[in-house]
């Protein structure tokens, strides 16, 4: 059995990590954003339309990563806190509040996961006849990367707050209990 002081060190690290990641996803979505095809980009033949790759596909498969990494560590902090072997843990329990705020980190991550994926494809080259979506070429439209930039925040921000209530409130009902030998 892992120790307390061993135990806490590794949720503030992965805490750390997973906000870190999150900033990164943050900045990645701002810096696609200014990188994405913008209208003069599209060349048009008068038929078929054309439009290069950008380097907002890439920055946006590097802002999806990082941001699923990012929930995928705190919300595994949340998981080995809250159960135990297969079954539910009934000494550690997920309060209210963090139970809210678990499910807007999830609403949030799968908006934001959505329109970055929306977002990301649509900056990847569209041939002539070949484009996004029928053939017809597409392009993202200002303020998609922003708005998910601030959904990642959002997330991160609701799953950190969860974990950090569960833990709290954890350590507070083990602070409680009264040990009796018998």
């Amino acid at each position: 059995m892992e120790s307390p002081a061993r135990y806490k060190f590794s949720v503030i690290l992965s805490i750390i990590i997973s906000l870190l990641l999150g900033l990164v996803s943050f900045i990645l979505c701002i810096v696609s954003e200014f990188k994405r095809n913008k209208k003069e980009d599209l060349r048009w033949n008068g038929k078929l339309c054309y439009l290069p790759s950008s380097q907002a596909f890439g920055l946006g498969i590097a802002a999806l990563v990082s941001f699923f990494v990012a929930q995928v560590i705190v919300n595994s902090i949340l998981f080995k806190n809250s159960c135990s072997g297969g079954k539910r843990n009934a000494q550690h329990k997920i309060p209210t509040v963090a139970r809210l705020l678990l499910l807007i980190s999830w609403v949030g991550f799968g908006v934001a996961v959505i329109l970055l994926i929306t977002a990301t494809s649509m900056n990847r080259r569209q041939p002539y006849g070949l484009g996004w979506l029928n053939g017809e070429c597409y392009l993202v439209k200002e303020g998609t990367y922003a708005g998910s930039a601030i959904l990642i925040l959002v997330t991160i921000s609701s799953v950190i707050g969860s974990a950090l209530l569960t833990i709290k409130t954890n350590q507070a009902d083990q602070g409680r209990k009264i040990h009796t030998m018998g």
